[in-house]
């Protein structure tokens, strides 16, 4: 997660306007530093706009950003690498949670394992940009190189390209500065926890620079059983020319990560099986709980249902990138290439699968004599299905952005401008593990996991490891993978064939203009527009059978804008309002994600002319938003302050239509209103953190297909779907961070965090069924519908620091201080993920 130096020549300024290093489109708030007036309140010109450079780090904004943050209208949050370090986040998740209005989903069947967040209730794992550069691949990523977070809020894919329905992350990298420097840390903790960093720079020459940041951890997890994470990591950097008019940078980026991946725990109840009528919540099992069966039992928050004989996750994450640059007076030309190889495998856990078996689907065993007491099924509850999710692939990105950036005057209007051009070709190839030469009822080769037994648990199953006890699992079963789910012959666990892996392939062109017009001191039109030229290929892996292998291709061009006025007040305030768009085409996560508008992985001729016929009537998901705010720099610009209301309305949605076909009437609206602070409210007193209010609604759904009891087979009955007019999934309703630092004495900090986040819903599903009765359907209405969910939840940190020297710093984190038991994502059905419980590090820091 790096690229190159974005160091160049610039004036020297004041401190205090140097820490709230201006990131225009990509930035909110104040950075944590020195004290000092803001020499921009006297004259705030678009060229200074564009020199707001943090000097110590020199690091400067990406060439997109043509405004400071107080006159960019748009709603963006800047985390620095202050509180980064200070709340004790190792990767990129655990920074994000200090920001509100950002929930984590958890990864599903066909999502592969990694960060996905949702912001303003929009996925945007595909729209994370690693400095300003999109990094598709699923990764869980570290922050050991990392400068700053910068989280873009509302539709921006005239900023980021495709995507960005709800916003973007932006990750800005350490990169080589001018002067000479070495700061390493140590850290050990409860649940084994055991980290080291170094970050060191090094001025070679005037004009040479070299840095390199490296990385160990390696760590259980607090209040989980067997769960264990370990990785590592290098990112050097070189650059030439450092200072002057032209500079060249090339830096890599290295981070190999192993893991047992968490299972989490399962929903209690299925639709099927769910007690009582109206709306009921099937929330994760932990505490006290009764079977339908009667028997009662205590789920622990530790409880693993995974096998650390089959599960595992292995994840490697290489980044090249070379970067050129030549000012022209006040205009600067800059050239970025970027090679990326992302490599993932992993087989995982998912425990229950919608298959009934917690809860139960009957208060009494099978009749004696029946089939089902002769298979010795288990159908009172208390067991849990381990499903075997598996996936191993890689993923290769090639891209190259070329921009002139700079500011210039017409007359009397000040412009801070931006042009660029950007061509890149993503690869994504995937398979899964397997049992050579056993294939299932649809042709695919799988893991001998039980999935092919009716119900999942038996006696035979249980024997197997195949399904364990709700209450009392043991990670240590000693699981065999065997021939299939009836043999007996054990058999290798291998990849699938070459024929069988399906790779995704894109292109993207495109060219991109911004413009940030000074037309009065107090008004300012900020204007972006954004054309991409994108191409989508697919290529679905073929059963071992299959003589040919099929390919499904679409183009699409989009146009995206964007458009603000800010007025003025004061130098230091301002007003806006603003309109953005964004545009989602079929495939654009490539594979490596959860996505509903896939172009198809037909495996058979007819297959092939289904996926056809829905391709050619596949359209781009698009997105609105509306947004009215106010920004405040105070005190000098050590604190900012920002509020914003808006609306983001997504069209053209992917639904089930009226006829039982694929259509694109499928609507969702979030509104809402969020408030941010950022800075020192008095010398010693730092504060990071805001509130965020959402109303997010699935606003048209399109209609389900319930299949006819008494009719001919395929025989449907189309309803409303159940998910129109709920709560968007993923999203929650209201969110609020706050990180405050403060320093009674010289040299002794102390610290907290008070993180709070709502009821999340991860899914919705009812009873409702429809049955021929004298040759007319009949649809009887649901009686209950169900909410699969996790509650809301406060989570509090502390954090107590004592600097000895300059160069000594001694601090301890305790996160999560009250130990309270939550989750912290939610999936669709089968389980949500669970939260660590409470721990507690020390980190000895030295710095010369």
């Amino acid at each position: 997660m790096r690229t190159t130096s974005n160091a160049r020549r610039v004036p020297v300024a004041k401190p205090a306007f140097l820490a709230l290093s201006c990131v225009g489109a990509f930035a909110s708030g104040a950075a944590f530093a020195a004290d000092g007036p803001n020499p921009a309140a006297a004259d705030d010109t678009s060229a200074q706009d564009r020199e707001d450079v943090l000097v110590t780090g020199q690091r400067e904004m990406t060439p997109k950003q043509v405004a400071t943050p107080v006159n960019t209208p748009k709603s963006i949050v800047v985390l620095p690498k202050e509180v980064i370090e200070q709340t004790g986040s190792a990767s990129l998740a655990d920074a994000l949670r200090t920001v509100p209005g950002i929930t984590f989903g958890a990864a599903e069947g066909g999502n592969p394992i990694g960060d996905r967040p949702f912001i303003r209730g929009f996925d945007s794992q595909g729209s994370t940009f690693v400095d300003g550069v999109r990094d598709l691949a699923a990764q869980t990523r570290e922050v050991f190189a990392v400068e700053e977070i910068q989280v873009v809020r509302g539709s921006d894919s005239t900023l980021g390209g495709r995507g960005g329905a709800g916003g973007s992350i932006n990750i800005i990298s350490k990169l080589p500065t001018d002067r000479t420097f070495v700061t390493a840390s140590a850290s050990y903790g409860t649940a084994d926890y055991k980290r080291a960093t170094i970050d060191a720079n090094y001025k070679l020459t005037d004009t040479i620079a070299f840095r390199i940041e490296g990385m160990w951890h390696d760590q259980d997890v607090a209040g989980r059983d067997a769960i264990w994470q370990r990785r590592w990591g290098v990112a050097p950097s070189i650059t030439l020319g450092l200072g002057t008019d032209t500079r060249m940078t090339l830096s890599y980026y290295h981070l190999t990560s192993h893991e047992l991946p968490d299972s989490g725990i399962p929903y209690f109840y299925t639709i099927g099986n769910a007690p009582g009528t109206g709306i009921v919540y099937s929330a994760p099992l932990v505490g006290k709980g009764t079977t339908i069966g009667g028997t009662t039992g205590v789920v622990d928050r530790s409880t693993f249902y995974g096998l650390k004989s089959r599960d595992f996750r292995d994840a490697d994450t290489d980044q090249i990138t070379i970067r050129a640059e030549h000012d022209f007076g006040t205009l600067t030309l800059r050239n970025t290439s970027r090679f990326s190889h992302n490599t993932q495998a992993y087989i995982y856990t998912q425990p229950d699968d919608q298959q009934g078996n917690v809860f139960g689907t009957s208060a009494t065993p099978p009749a004696t004599g029946s089939a089902a007491a002769l298979r010795g099924d288990l159908v009172t509850g208390g067991y849990v299905w381990r499903r075997a999710n598996t996936r191993y692939g890689y993923t290769d990105n090639i891209t190259n952005q070329t921009d002139l950036y700079g500011s210039f005057d017409t007359g009397s209007i000040k412009h801070s401008i931006s042009i660029g051009a950007e061509l890149s070709w993503e690869k994504a190839r995937r398979g899964t593990f397997v049992t050579r030469g056993y294939l299932n009822s649809t042709g695919t080769e799988i893991l001998s996991t039980g999935s092919t037994v009716g119900p999942r648990c038996n006696t035979a199953t249980v024997s197997r490891y195949y399904c364990t006890s709700l209450f009392n699992p043991n990670p240590n079963d000693p699981w065999v993978n065997y021939a299939s789910d009836t043999s007996t012959v054990g058999a290798p666990i291998v990849k699938t064939l070459p024929i069988e892996e399906t790779q995704n392939d894109a292109e993207t062109r495109s060219l991109y203009a911004f413009d940030s017009i000074t037309l009065l001191p107090s008004l300012i039109l900020n204007l972006g527009a954004r054309y991409d030229h994108f191409k989508s290929t697919v290529t679905p892996g073929q059963p071992m059978a299959a003589t040919r292998t099929y390919q499904l291709s679409r183009t699409d061009d989009l146009f995206n804008w964007q458009a603000g006025l800010v007025f003025k007040p004061t130098p230091e305030t301002s007003l806006y309002a603003s309109y953005a768009t964004a545009a989602t085409p079929p495939n654009s996560l490539l594979g490596e994600g959860s996505e509903t508008n896939a172009l198809g992985t037909p495996t058979s001729d007819a297959a092939y002319n289904t996926a056809l016929a829905v391709l050619n009537s596949l359209k781009i998901e698009k997105t609105r938003s509306y947004e009215l705010g106010a920004k405040a720099n105070l005190m000098g610009g050590r604190l900012s302050l920002n509020a914003a209301a808006f609306q983001t309305d997504t069209d053209n949605a992917r639904v089930t239509g009226p006829n039982n076909t694929v259509e694109f009437l499928g609507k969702r609206r979030i509104r809402g209103v969020e408030v941010n602070a950022s800075g020192q409210i008095l010398p010693g007193w730092t504060i990071f953190g805001g509130y965020t209010h959402l109303d997010p609604k699935i606003v048209d759904g399109g209609f389900t297909a319930l299949a006819v009891a008494g009719a001919a087979a395929g025989t449907v009955a189309l309803v409303p779907s159940v998910n129109t007019g709920k709560q968007a999934t993923q999203t929650a309703r209201d969110s609020f961070t706050m990180w405050t630092t403060v320093e009674p004495v010289k040299g002794f900090s102390i610290g907290g965090g008070a993180f709070y986040t709502s009821r999340v819903f991860g899914g919705y599903s009812d009873n409702r069924s429809a049955a021929l009765t004298n040759g007319v359907i009949t649809v009887t209405p649901a009686t209950k519908v169900l909410y699969r969910t996790i509650p809301g939840y406060w989570r509090f940190d502390a954090r107590a620091s004592y600097r000895f020297s300059r160069q000594v710093e001694l601090s301890v984190n305790v996160q999560n201080l009250t130990d309270k038991t939550y989750f912290n994502q939610a999936y669709t059905a089968h389980y949500a993920s669970i939260a660590p419980g409470r721990s507690a590090f020390g980190t000895l820091t030295v710095k010369y």
